[in-house]
Parts: C-alpha cells; sequence; structure tokens
C-alpha cells in the first residue's frame, strides 16, 4: 500500500475529451435524460398534486396533516431522482440538503411536522408541483422536434419515395427560395428540389443538436441547483462543525500527551532521582566511617545519574529538537532514523515547498511516534519512512506521512493506545490516517494532513 491511494483522481487517468467531439460524446446521455424529463414530470405532479390538495382540503381534520407530510416526503423523493438523473446525464453533481439535523431525540409529533419547518421540502415541492413539468414540456418538446428534423432530413431521401405526392402542391423549398430571392426563377424539380432542401436541413439540426442538448440539460441543471441544492449557510455550517470536532480533537491529543509525559516522568526520571537523593544521603554518612562503602554508592549513585539521563533524553524526543528548527524537517527526519534501533530508510519529497513551522513539528512527531510503534511493537527488521507533499488543486496542498515495515501486522488504533492517540492527533489537524495492517504483516500507515504553503521570500 502506498500513499498514491489518497489521491482523488488517479494520475493514469485518461484526460478528458474535450470541444465538438466531448459534446457529441454526451449526446446518448443527455438525450435519455430530457426524453425521459417530461414523463416523469406528469407523474411527479399528477401524484404530488393528488396528495397535496387532498391533504390541504382537510387540514383542519388530522389526516390532512399526515396528507401533505406524505406530499413533501414525495416532492423530496422526485427531487432526489432528479439529481440522480442529472449526475447521470454527465452534469457535476449537486449537494443535496442535510436532511437530518443535529439535535436530541425528537418525539412524534416534532419528527412528523419537522418537514413544515424546512425550507428544502416546500422549494422540492414547488420544483416537483410547479417548475418541472412547465419547463419539462419545453425542453422535451423541443428535444423531440430537433431530433426528428435532424433524423428525418438527413434520412428522407430513403424512405419518401414510398409517399405518394402526386396531389402536393405546397413545396417548402420553394418558399424558402421565395423568401431568400425574391422573384427568382429557378427551375428545379420540386420533389429533387424538397430531397435537397430537407437533407441540409437535417444535416444543420444535426450539428447543432449536440449544443441544443447541452442547453437544455443546463437549463434544468441551473434550476436544480438553485431549488434542489443545499444552501450555502448549511455548507459554513458543517464546517464549523468539523472546525469544532477538529479542534476539540487536538485538545484532546495535546492533553492525553501532556497527561502520559506527567506519568512517564513521574514513573521513570522521578523514581530515580528520589532514589539518587536517598543515595547521595547515605554517601554523606558514611563517606567518614566507611569509605568503601560510600565508594560503591557513588557508582550506583553514578549509573543512577546516567540511566535517568537517558530517560529524560528518551522523554525529550517528545518535543521538537532544536535540529528541527535549525536544519528543517528532512534533516530532522535523517536524525530521527539514526536513533532507530531497527534499520530506517528515509524518502523525503517536499517539492520546494515552505512548510509552516507547525506543520513541520506535526510531521516529525507524527513520523516519531509511528517509528516508536514500529519498532516497539512490530518486531520488524527493517522499517521505511517516507515523506511527501501533493497539490491536489482545489483540494489544496497534502503532505504524506508513511511508516511501512515488514513485521507481524495487526496493528488497529484501540483507544487508549498509541494510534488512537496519533489518530486524534491527525484529525485535530484536518487530516486523516490510514492504517493497513493484515495480521502476518508488512504495516503500511499514513498519516495525510493539508497545510497552506508559506509564500517564498522574493516571490508575490
Amino acid at each position: 500500500m502506498t500513499g498514491d491511494t489518497t489521491t482523488t483522481e488517479r494520475a493514469d487517468a485518461p484526460p478528458r475529451r474535450r470541444g465538438y467531439g466531448a459534446l457529441w460524446a454526451s449526446v446518448p446521455r443527455e438525450f435519455g435524460f430530457l426524453i425521459l424529463t417530461m414523463p416523469i414530470a406528469i407523474i411527479s405532479l399528477a401524484v404530488l398534486s393528488t396528495v397535496f390538495f387532498t391533504g390541504l382540503g382537510g387540514i383542519f381534520i388530522v389526516f390532512g396533516v399526515f396528507f401533505i407530510v406524505g406530499a413533501l416526503f414525495a416532492a423530496r423523493g422526485f427531487g432526489t431522482l432528479e439529481l440522480v438523473r442529472l449526475r447521470w446525464a454527465g452534469r457535476p453533481a449537486i449537494t443535496p440538503p442535510r436532511w437530518q439535523r443535529a439535535g436530541g431525540e425528537q418525539g412524534f409529533w416534532r419528527t412528523v411536522l419537522a418537514p413544515f419547518v424546512d425550507g428544502h421540502y416546500w422549494l422540492y415541492l414547488l420544483h416537483g408541483m410547479v417548475i418541472n413539468p412547465i419547463v419539462s414540456i419545453v425542453t422535451w418538446a423541443v428535444t423531440v422536434a430537433w431530433t426528428s428534423v435532424a433524423l428525418g432530413g438527413m434520412t428522407g431521401w430513403i424512405w419518401q419515395r414510398f409517399i405518394p405526392e402526386n396531389d402536393r402542391d405546397f413545396w417548402l423549398h420553394e418558399v424558402v427560395l421565395d423568401w431568400v430571392f425574391p422573384g427568382n426563377t429557378f427551375e428545379i424539380d420540386p420533389i429533387v428540389g424538397e430531397r435537397v432542401f430537407e437533407f441540409v436541413l437535417g444535416l444543420l439540426f444535426l450539428v447543432l443538436l449536440p449544443f441544443v442538448f447541452r442547453g437544455l440539460t443546463l437549463l434544468h441543471d441551473v434550476i436544480a441547483r438553485g431549488l434542489l441544492g443545499s444552501w450555502r449557510s448549511e455548507a459554513l455550517e458543517v464546517e464549523v462543525a468539523q472546525l469544532a470536532a477538529s479542534r476539540g480533537a487536538a485538545v484532546q491529543a495535546e492533553d492525553a500527551s501532556l497527561r502520559r509525559l506527567e506519568r512517564d516522568i513521574h514513573d521513570g526520571p522521578q523514581q530515580r532521582l528520589v532514589r539518587l537523593q536517598m543515595d547521595l544521603a547515605a554517601i554523606e554518612r558514611k563517606l567518614e566511617r566507611d569509605p568503601e562503602a560510600a565508594r560503591e554508592l557513588l557508582g550506583e549513585a553514578r549509573d543512577q545519574a546516567r540511566e535517568t539521563l537517558d530517560e529524560l533524553r528518551a522523554l525529550s524526543r517528545g518535543f521538537a529538537p532544536p535540529i528541527l528548527q535549525d536544519r528543517g524537517l528532512a534533516v530532522a527526519l535523517e536524525s530521527l532514523a539514526l536513533r532507530s534501533p531497527v534499520p530506517v530508510t528515509v524518502e523525503v519529497d517536499l517539492d520546494d515547498v515552505t512548510l509552516p513551522a507547525p506543520i513541520e513539528r506535526n510531521v516529525y512527531f507524527i513520523a516519531a511516534e509511528l517509528l516508536t510503534n514500529a519498532t516497539r511493537h512490530a518486531e520488524a527488521s527493517a522499517i521505511r519512512l517516507r515523506v511527501g507533499t501533493r497539490d491536489e488543486g482545489a483540494a489544496g496542498h497534502w503532505i504524506d506521512v508513511w511508516v511501512t515495515d515488514n513485521g507481524r501486522g495487526g496493528a488497529s488504533a484501540v483507544p487508549g493506545h498509541g494510534l488512537a492517540g496519533l489518530d486524534e492527533r491527525v484529525r485535530g489537524l484536518r487530516g486523516m490516517l490510514v492504517i493497513d495492517s493484515p495480521a502476518g504483516g508488512p504495516t503500511s500507515i499514513g498519516a495525510h494532513v493539508p497545510f497552506v504553503p508559506l509564500a517564498t521570500p522574493g516571490t508575490a
């Protein structure tokens, strides 16, 4: 498993066709959409108007409320079908409204009456009962007429010879010629002139057919986006909720890190320093009356001080090292890999992007945590650390941190353990953690974090 699987589009995907050929490529889907529009709209009009006005007539009786609610839910169904059909016709997806609102438990009547206070239901009803039937009649008629003229004109010379025209005294091509060239004296066989005129007209309609289909489909798309799509205020509400969740996850991750650091200091260096203090007191008492015993205690105290220093150095790896600030993320990761007891292969490709300091610090922490987990729990003999950035266009810039080991596998984000805390840290950065660790290995864990690159000095 590699970090490439997180990209929004495959790099080897074929390029999208553009221009006139692309319009023709979408004609079958757009024709299928347009030709089914009026039948669906008529069914929608019949169902919604019947149920809604039945409920409206009995509004003063309890059952009328249920009919109106049923009409609103039916309108929601027809509107959702319109969004699906537009997507199938090749139009960009329209974000539907948020039908389920966050909140506590709702009673029966509150659930039943919820559509009455949701403006989206009424817009869907307006679309399905009024606007879509009217627009669909126009677009369906234009679709059928334009297709008929294009196909009929192009193929008329084949099948019209079997239709008797002995009593025909009206020729459309003569009317057009008289209008374009008043007083003309062209001597043209009426049948031949009519066939040529119909062929030219059919060819013209056929050439313009993809533009007409695209325009009619766009008309339905614009109407659907205005009536059936979500509101911008809802998108802002979702974004605020995500930011609040991210902030909460970040606070929890930092709190968990501080608690773990406090516990580690209490269980390790603090206990050793207490013992060191007791040893120094014993040395002070025995220094004059038992120098040999004091010398032995001094050796033990020296060992205690060395072990305490080693533990403090290990704990300090949870903080950003000076090398990260002085020489950058790439060198800091190389230094991190050199301290690992398991051989680590490091690949760093930052694409000359200047990372914000908080992103560099968090990426370092993430890499350190992943390497620590692989070293302690994976029983691996080799580890690969890969860090790279990518530009996803509208999706912004992302930095990917992948740690792959050849250990025993089975890693998972169990609550209360290292990967769960790491997942909270990544989500606090509005990123995501991907774990691929089948039993028996290998294990690949990737953290994907969005960021805003800093402007390079000297650029606008």
